[in-house]
């Protein structure tokens, strides 16, 4: 017996809804921001720390633009008051498409929203507590005789923040791998006989996503094809049976 959807709304309704929680979800974003702005220096100091730590004691970090010092520290805020709301952000898009799911969709659905977010927060607490000190560390010590290392502000928070992305949703791929076996898309015994291919395109990815130095590059290849095991691993408990004759 086939599920029955719910009620379907006028469209101007879902509009009224999507425009009402986008709204919620852009005051969450900002009220963490405003709570956080007050210590935008501090956290860029937390942020700079795996590099400031290596930096020789007569060399630190610089600002080459008049407007460097207020704006990197507040665009940093500002992304990181993302990152904080993120939860109630997912949240409310899971409210405004859960109406239109049926009850076997929901209970996967929402372990793989909260899995989303914990794996993306383990990849950028990944990127920061593992692979900055080892970036870093070789970075400043492979410098050039009588050249003093003095990392512009923002030209840092570029640097990071790309790996910060860069991590957080390489960290994702066992959700992709579950949500494509679940939906019949692929095969998980299929993808894992495709282990070599995988594991090359981790590389090709990790040149991609990454600035261009072989350490960063290693780093973010292997836990993604770790991950890649992981997402087969589940998702060959969510793959459709087939159906008995």
């Amino acid at each position: 017996m086939s599920e029955e959807p719910l009620d379907s709304q006028p469209f101007m309704a879902h509009l009224i809804e999507f425009r009402d929680r986008m709204l919620r979800a852009i005051a969450s974003v900002a009220v963490v921001f405003i709570g956080l702005f007050s210590f935008s220096n501090e956290i860029y100091l937390y942020v700079s720390e795996p590099l400031r730590q290596y930096l020789p004691a007569s060399s630190s970090m610089i600002a080459t633009d008049v407007t460097s010092p207020f704006l990197t520290p507040f665009k940093l805020t500002l992304v990181l008051s993302l990152f904080a709301a993120m939860p109630y952000v997912l949240y409310q898009v899971w409210a405004f498409v859960a109406p239109g799911l049926y009850k076997r969709e929901k209970k996967i659905v929402i372990p793989l929203f909260c899995s989303s977010v914990i794996l993306f927060y383990a990849g950028m607490a990944f990127a920061y507590y593992v692979v900055f000190p080892l970036v870093f560390m070789f970075f400043t010590s492979v410098g050039p005789e009588g050249v003093s290392i003095m990392t512009d502000i923002r030209s840092y928070l570029d640097f990071v923040l790309k790996l910060f992305f860069a991590f957080g949703i390489s960290f994702e791929i066992p959700i992709a791998v579950v949500i494509l076996s679940w939906m019949g898309a692929v095969d998980p015994d299929n993808l894992a006989k495709k282990r070599p291919y995988v594991f090359v395109l981790c590389f090709v990815f990790g040149m991609l996503l990454t600035p261009p130095d072989i350490l960063s590059q290693t780093l973010l290849a292997i836990p993604m094809w770790l991950l890649f095991e992981i997402g087969i691993m589940f998702g060959r408990l969510v793959k459709p049976k087939p159906e008995a004759s």
